[in-house]
């Protein structure tokens, strides 16, 4: 089985956390690189590091610190994870997944993503956000996918649609909600293109991924929101704009993940504030 878990393994971490907290969440939220302070804005929170949950991967990269959080946010019942998984870090793409599964059996209906990600629209800043309306996956393009190997009905159909993965209703809610922050940087929408990393773009790479129609480049996000719409999940989420990338040849300017870090730090407070505010919007799911 190319799979390393079984169903039982998803079912065995969902009890454990069911029979370890009172919480039942409906939305999980993944904190990108610089972004898990979106957790410290839980009431009643619980956490639990990711080393005591069963089969739960460790997050290894600085900006992730590897908590499951649980607690409300502007009212709704959420679960964060402080942390996400990465190819780069040695992890196959059903351990990057593992916790969106888990989420499922938890009860979740609603996931939202987020990432820190470099400009490849030339008409963004640093510290826009940009609403994702669709992907592309790259590492999918070489058969990295996490939904290979055999499939698990109980969870999802064999070949599942991706041409409406980022809910179009939550998309035109972000746009209301974002007037509301009163913030005077348009929201951003566009395109996000994942690689595996660990290193960041050449200059030829990033000319290639404008020419694809890509906004944002990241290491990260695509196989969470595969398995996710897998499993039936409404999904939707953005990027962080912590760079732009150098498709320049004379230009001096070099990517590092402290500036993306530092700029995740000085954009968090918007960021927080507008997915508060997004929660109050989120329907109550039947199906996604």
């Amino acid at each position: 089985m190319e799979d390393g878990f079984t169903y039982e393994d998803y079912q065995n971490t969902a009890r454990w956390l069911l029979s370890h907290t009172k919480h039942r969440p409906k939305v999980a939220v993944i904190c990108g690189s610089g972004l898990g302070g979106l957790a410290d804005k839980l009431t009643q929170a619980q956490a639990f590091d990711y080393s005591d949950i069963p089969k739960f991967p460790q997050s290894t990269v600085p900006g992730h610190a590897g908590r499951l959080v649980f607690g409300f946010l502007n009212g709704k019942a959420c679960v964060m994870m402080q942390g996400r998984f990465h190819m780069y870090e040695g992890y196959s793409l059903w351990q990057v997944t593992y916790p969106v599964r888990v989420f499922q059996l938890l009860g979740v209906d609603t996931l939202v993503v987020t990432n820190a990600a470099g400009g490849l629209n030339p008409k963004f800043e640093v510290g826009d956000i940009m609403l994702i309306r669709d992907h592309i996956n790259l590492p999918g393009f070489s058969g990295q996918n996490p939904l290979k190997g055999p499939n698990d009905e109980r969870f999802g159909t064999r070949f599942p649609a991706m041409s409406d993965a980022y809910d179009r209703n939550m998309r035109q809610k972000a746009f209301s909600v974002w007037k509301e922050t009163g913030e005077k940087r348009e929201l951003q929408e566009g395109t996000y293109v994942m690689l595996a990393g660990p290193n960041f773009e050449t200059v030829a790479e990033c000319r290639l991924l404008q020419q694809l129609g890509a906004d944002a480049v990241g290491m990260s996000t695509v196989p969470e929101v595969l398995v996710a719409r897998h499993c039936g999940l409404r999904v939707f989420g953005f990027s962080l704009i912590t760079n732009k990338v150098v498709t320049d040849y004379e230009s001096r300017e070099k990517a590092n993940h402290e500036e993306v870090l530092e700029a995740g730090r000085q954009a968090a407070k918007k960021l927080e504030h507008f997915v508060s505010l997004l929660m109050a919007s989120i329907p109550p799911s039947d199906n996604a």
